[in-house]
């Protein structure tokens, strides 16, 4: 028990199991202890909301770099990737505004009350309880259990991670600066096609946000120093927590926009912009999500780069993935 980096294995597994290093190992590892790599497969159900939720990569990484084969170790999941997708899922949407509109009108109600009974002013919390209930019911992300009618676009790879190699860098986040609390960005960039009501080759918008999910692989290695000297995997399969798959325990993570952007028939809304995902000053746990985009229209069959029909402002919204 304890950190990982204060673990060591118990000298009677050495023998009982026949632990040995890899060829041409040294004994003592480069902070003069004892040699610990000799496991050979590690295997780990890590993966949080969105993949990254709860924090537990770092862990992982610790782990297989002290106990792992570094040439023929197999880690399990071997390869993770994040995937993004506009949606349409405006009842829920609605729910939240809803929610936040009934607890705004329970704070005039109480205000008010708080006035008239005793004589306390208490408009000087009003902008901090407004603040905390928006972040709350608006900007915060909530778990989804998505229909593939709900996605509206191809789905677009955030950030994939190889377990072989990833490091506890790429555990901060996405689309961050080495060392720095934020970055540029993860580049996303959707065509909504408009299509008639009635038309069955799929859903018509509007687009109520974003949902993010995670795949995992179970397969060889791919890394350079792994991809010839690690044993090769006959089958490999692979887990999905995308809509495709009905329910996982992780869901999809949904991001609704405070307005929908409508889609009209026989145009095309691009959506371009770019997702940051970072640690929460609060807990290592938790994570952040920045959006900037913007959405603009053009006639559908007209190139991407062509003629726009309407260009909208850039937007930047923060959510919590609570």
């Amino acid at each position: 028990q304890g950190a990982v980096e204060d673990i060591e294995l118990p000298e009677e597994d050495w023998e009982q199991f026949g632990l040995t290093l890899e060829e041409g190992d040294s004994e003592i590892d480069e902070g003069g202890q004892k040699n610990q790599r000799v496991v050979d497969i590690i295997i780990s159900e890590w993966m949080g909301y969105f993949l990254l939720r709860e924090s537990m990569l770092d862990s992982l990484v610790r782990g297989r770099d002290k106990f792992m084969k570094s040439k023929t170790g197999l880690m399990l999941p071997s390869h993770a990737t994040m995937l993004l997708a506009p949606i349409v899922d405006e009842d829920e949407r609605r729910a939240q505004h809803n929610e936040y509109a009934a607890s705004m009108e329970d704070w005039k109600e109480f205000a008010e009350t708080t006035q008239n009974m005793y004589g306390v002013d208490m408009s000087c919390l009003e902008a901090d309880f407004e603040r905390e209930q928006k972040e709350y019911y608006i900007l915060s992300s909530r778990w989804a259990e998505l229909g593939t009618g709900a996605i509206l676009a191809e789905p677009s790879i955030v950030k994939t991670y190889d377990m072989a190699v990833c490091t506890v860098e790429d555990a901060r986040g996405v689309g961050l600066l080495p060392g720095k609390v934020g970055g540029n960005g993860v580049p996303f960039d959707f065509d909504v096609v408009g299509r008639r009501q009635d038309s069955s080759s799929g859903p018509s918008g509007p687009v109520s946000g974003f949902a993010g999910w995670f795949t995992v692989d179970f397969k060889s290695r791919t890394d350079t120093i792994g991809r010839d000297a690690a044993p090769s995997i006959p089958n490999p399969t692979y887990l999905s927590t995308g809509p495709e798959m009905g329910y996982t325990h992780w869901g999809q993570q949904v991001f609704h926009l405070p307005s929908a952007i409508p889609i009209l028939a026989e145009q095309t809304t691009r959506i371009q912009g770019t997702l940051e995902m970072m640690r929460t000053k609060e807990s290592a746990r938790l994570y952040n999500c920045r959006f900037r985009f913007n959405a603009a229209r053009r006639m559908t069959g007209v190139e991407k780069e062509g003629a726009v029909l309407m260009q909208g402002e850039t937007a930047e919204l923060v959510y919590q993935i609570p």
